[in-house]
């Protein structure tokens, strides 16, 4: 696969500095659960079962504050969210390493609440930043980055809680956050193209682009992180009970690489695939997983084939809804994207942790790689009733050329 393409997309103003940023403001807010969990659990030595109401709390208010963030930005414009997001997290994580439990709890849901919006900013400013023809590549380069920042991000957790304490960890990471969020507005790259921003900014209502085909795609982005979730798990289980515990931090990285290499594939193809295809073929692929689950290594091969799969199926997701919504609804709807990757994982852990502990990682690989299948299923009546929207002259002109090779 030549390189070219991807040099092409590097040279677009703009891009590679959006996404430098994107991974560095990524690494701080990757962290964030990681270290919840364990200064709860070791710094307050209240269990992790209280850890997981505070990283639950968390996640609520994320979830409910990713799709609010984005409509602000359509609205309102990027700057004046970083400044209030940014403010709130410098303002939780200067003083949670010190409040009581209850109070942990509710600040911990606030702050998911006005969470610094990084992951689906700067995918709404690639949708506005690269043609049409590249942004396919320009997601699932992205994709990787991700993928990079959530191997960086909780490891850097574990080792700043467990040799520094909770105190200078989450001071770090409020650090992290506040000069991510600053370096965001001081960027300040465009939500909408050059040519979208020619034409007038009108209110799009929800009901032109929330259809039903929309929610179905959103069932399969929370299906492929429940995937992704339970086989982490599974294999992390599957590790500790072979006695191989000092292994899990490896194994969990190639299976990482797995989707990095993946990714740079599919970027650099002709053509995309659906991503009801892409997400159905991780899940047939992860079920029979479990089988190789006698000895971890041969467990890693068998997760090879479907781990490749991981970075295409959610940056294809992200390529869709940048075609599918309007410009003026682009955040909001990037925001129910991210919504939907945080319930998909956060349904996975409960499920998948109770499988493996009544009847193994075994049956959680498969149990997760058939709820992944049964939700594409659900979701293909409805992929005809997807949302349409007149192309921008972007768009227009970008469509009507032939795609490089």
């Amino acid at each position: 696969m030549a390189l070219e393409p991807y040099r092409r997309l590097l040279r677009l103003p703009g891009v590679p500095t959006l996404l430098l940023v994107g991974l560095l403001a990524r690494v701080p807010s990757t962290a964030t659960g990681m270290a919840l969990t364990l200064h709860v659990a070791v710094g307050l030595d209240l269990g992790y079962a209280k850890a997981g109401l505070v990283t639950t709390a968390s996640t609520i208010g994320m979830a409910v504050g990713s799709p609010l963030s984005g409509r602000f930005v359509d609205r309102h414009g990027l700057r004046p969210v970083l400044v209030v997001t940014t403010l709130a997290q410098a303002a939780f994580w200067a003083c949670a390493w010190a409040l009581p439990f209850p109070a942990l709890v509710v600040a911990a849901l606030v702050a998911g609440l006005l969470a610094l919006p990084v992951f689906s900013v700067i995918r709404q400013c690639l949708a506005a930043m690269v043609p049409v023809d590249q942004r396919r590549m320009g997601f699932t380069l992205d994709s990787m980055l991700v993928e990079l920042s959530y191997m960086t991000g909780p490891a850097l957790a574990v080792v700043g809680i467990t040799q520094f304490g909770s105190g200078v960890t989450m001071t770090v990471i409020g650090a992290g956050m506040t000069l991510s969020g600053v370096a965001l507005a001081v960027l300040n790259p465009p939500t909408r193209s050059r040519s979208e921003l020619e034409q007038p900014l009108t209110k799009v209502p929800r009901r032109e682009w929330l259809t039903p085909g929309f929610v179905g795609l959103l069932g399969t982005v929370a299906a492929a992180t429940f995937v992704l979730t339970a086989t982490e798990l599974s294999l992390t289980a599957t590790i500790n009970k072979a006695g191989q515990t000092e292994w899990v931090g490896l194994a969990v990285g190639i299976w990482c690489v797995y989707s990095l290499v993946g990714g740079f594939v599919y970027g650099g193809l002709s053509r995309g695939f659906s991503p009801l295809g892409l997400i159905a073929a991780m899940g047939l692929l992860t079920v029979p997983v479990g089988l190789a689950s006698g000895d971890w290594r041969w467990l890693l091969l068998a997760l090879l084939p479907g781990g490749l799969l991981c970075a295409p199926a959610l940056s294809s997701t992200v390529d869709v809804i940048s075609r599918w919504v309007p410009p003026a609804a682009r955040g909001e709807a990037m925001g129910f994207h991210g919504t939907a990757l945080l319930l998909g994982g956060a349904a996975s852990a409960p499920i998948a942790g109770a499988i493996i502990d009544s009847v193994g990682p075994a049956w959680a690989f498969a149990v997760a790689g058939l709820t992944a299948v049964a939700m594409v299923t659900v979701a293909l009546p409805f992929w005809r009733r997807r949302p349409v929207h007149p192309p921008t002259t972007q768009d227009a002109v970008q469509e009507s050329l032939p795609t490089p090779t």
